[in-house]
């Protein structure tokens, strides 16, 4: 199976690098299974509107995660309990709206089961991750590569201990762990010994020229003074759409291949030479 993993977008420039990229490699790549971080696709930078899920959703998504800005704006939480493929992170309190996990189907039709998760070190007060997405895969794992064909976890967290203690922890039981909010792509994506595709942070689809996707002048003013003059605003320049693209064995679920996806934008461009490589 062909994932593509798309991280963080921010704002407008963001969701417009989606709309532009995101169908035509999904078609050029024979993608059969795309996920993409909407928890700051709103025009503010902040949170998820309908209008930018459903341009997620339009452009080629199969699934849409959040983050710690999951309810930023508030019609999210009726959108959360009216459409099945926007997914919060799993260890929010008993009764928060909508799901942290699910079993989807992909464009080949195979199934996937997508988990979100909030990281605890240097974020808001949550549930263990660790023991929620242990309840997902104790009960699902057995069956990848059989009735599940691909997982797929989105450890949305600050820490880079705590990402990767993620992905070590899921090593062998999940096809994918990769981590998001930090904005900023790592170089570190690998396959871990038992089979598990990880990467710390895949980086955000935005503006680069910016502070993790704000506009630099009052971040910049705040971490020079002390002092806040204005509210933060998503950058408007050109994205880089940023994640990585993953190809799994159909018998196992577990990952053969990974490789770093940067499009558009300033940052320097890569693309996965095992889809994209002549014959």
């Amino acid at each position: 199976m062909r994932i593509l993993f798309i991280g963080d977008v921010v704002g407008n420039s963001g969701l417009d690098a989606i709309l532009t990229h995101l169908p035509k490699v999904i078609a050029d790549w024979k993608v059969d299974f795309a996920l993409v971080n909407g928890e700051n696709a709103a025009s503010t930078g902040f949170g998820i509107t309908e209008e930018a899920y459903e341009k997620i959703i339009t452009a080629g998504a199969d699934v849409v995660t959040l983050g710690n800005h999951s309810w930023n704006r508030k019609e999210a939480l009726g959108l959360i309990e009216r459409v099945p493929r926007l997914i919060r992170p799993i260890n929010y309190i008993d009764g928060a709206p909508g799901n942290g996990a699910a079993v989807l189907n992909a464009k080949n039709g195979k199934r996937v089961l997508v988990i979100n998760a909030l990281g605890r070190l240097f974020m808001e007060p949550t549930e263990d991750p660790f023991g929620r997405i242990d309840r997902e895969l104790t009960t699902t794992s057995p069956m990848l590569g059989d009735t599940i064909h691909a997982i797929i976890v989105d450890f949305h967290c600050e820490a880079t201990g705590e990402k990767q203690a993620a992905g070590r922890f899921c090593d062998g039981r999940a096809s994918l762990v990769a981590g998001t909010h930090t904005h900023t792509p790592s170089a570190d994506y690998q396959i871990l010994r038992g089979g598990t595709a990880f990467i710390t942070d895949v980086g955000m689809t935005g503006d680069y020229d910016s502070l993790v996707g704000m506009q630099a002048d009052e971040p910049l003013r705040r971490f020079t003074t002390g002092i806040p003059a204005g509210r933060f605003e998503a950058a408007t320049g050109p994205a880089t759409m940023c994640g990585v693209a993953v190809e799994t064995n159909d018998a196992t679920g577990l990952a053969l291949r990974i490789a770093p996806v940067r499009i558009g934008g300033r940052l320097e461009q890569a693309r996965p030479s095992f889809w994209t490589a002549k014959p």
